[in-house]
């Protein structure tokens, strides 16, 4: 299918920034304040939004919670912003964290993990695990049915989600329920066809995403740890359900249909939406791409599903 024709209003606006992997780090995250500006979308309504500090090994790293109602939400979703791992924050990703929660009818705590190459692998994929043990063990405080924890996130946020659920297989804690990957980076060195086809042109390239993981990872031997590329993990059963939502026109549609397929080989219960027409990171253009928010809804709707259908939550102390 053709590029959509709101996709291409994104490229034609986006043609005018500077190319991102000729930028410093600090210019890359100034352009990312820029796509908020000019591409995100309107602010949703919810009842509360509240910051918080989620402790982390050496650090506490800051968290914004989102509630849609005065109710107890019937889970939670620890959501992870997309970025690349360099750029992006909760503040960034305000619009989404607020459709998410309302679609979802959850609370959604969407993390401000560290940054690389500040601070490069594992540290963000081990703050996204903290967050989601510390949200587990927290539910009561954030206004949350205990027992019932999601993950989610887009690009490299997906990266750190599905990272955070094989951890937390491989360790035995915390418990996760459901897993949200928003079309997610599953691994660095691979040779599959979206990664030519989509190569140049279409926003997210080639070259920016090689930026990315020079940024991310500190040593070459990096890109074969599970942790970081989730698509080469021995085995992927014993994980969560999963909803993996992938755009047509990217550079990364075919490892996450790759990652989806592997996750139902390996007996995961995993639904792919696949967008047609769409670019890497509509989602995070719900300003211009009208598509972003029926994604937000299924993604929420999604998670809604996943999470109400869990049997016998056991809670967990609370630690805050």
């Amino acid at each position: 299918m053709p590029l959509d024709a709101q996709c291409e209003e994104v490229l034609r606006r986006v043609s005018k920034w500077p190319v991102l992997a000729d930028q410093t780090v600090v210019d890359a995250r100034a352009l990312e304040q820029r796509r908020k500006q000019e591409l995100g979308g309107v602010e949703q309504d919810v009842f509360e939004v509240r910051s918080v500090l989620i402790p982390a090994a050496g650090a506490r790293i800051p968290a914004l919670l989102y509630r849609p109602s005065p109710d107890v939400a019937p889970g939670i979703l620890v959501w992870l912003h997309g970025g690349g791992w360099v750029v992006g924050s909760p503040q960034l990703s305000d619009d989404q964290a607020r459709a998410l929660a309302n679609a979802s009818g959850c609370a959604v705590l969407s993390v401000g993990y560290r940054l690389a190459p500040e601070h490069r692998f594992p540290t963000p994929a081990m703050d996204a695990l903290a967050a989601v043990a510390w949200a587990a063990a927290n539910a009561d405080a954030l206004g949350a049915e205990p027992g019932r924890v999601a993950v989610g996130g887009d690009s490299a946020g997906g990266n750190l989600a599905a990272a955070a659920t094989i951890m937390a297989r491989d360790q035995g804690a915390p418990r996760i329920d459901f897993q949200v990957l928003v079309y997610p980076v599953a691994c660095r060195n691979i040779e599959l066809s979206s990664r030519h086809r989509y190569a140049d042109g279409y926003w997210l390239t080639g070259e920016a995403l090689a930026w990315f993981w020079e940024h991310y990872l500190e040593h070459d031997e990096d890109a074969a740890n599970p942790y970081a590329s989730p698509l080469l993990s021995e085995s992927l059963a014993g994980l969560p359900p999963a909803f993996v939502l992938l755009a047509e026109c990217d550079v990364l549609h075919d490892e996450g249909e790759r990652y989806a397929e592997r996750l139902r080989q390996h007996g995961v219960s995993t639904e792919l939406r696949r967008y047609p027409g769409m670019l890497h990171g509509f989602m995070a253009c719900g300003g211009v791409v009208d598509a972003a928010w029926d994604a937000l809804r299924d993604a929420g709707e999604a998670v809604r599903a996943g999470l109400v259908s869990v049997v016998d939550p056991e809670p967990t102390k609370e630690v805050i």
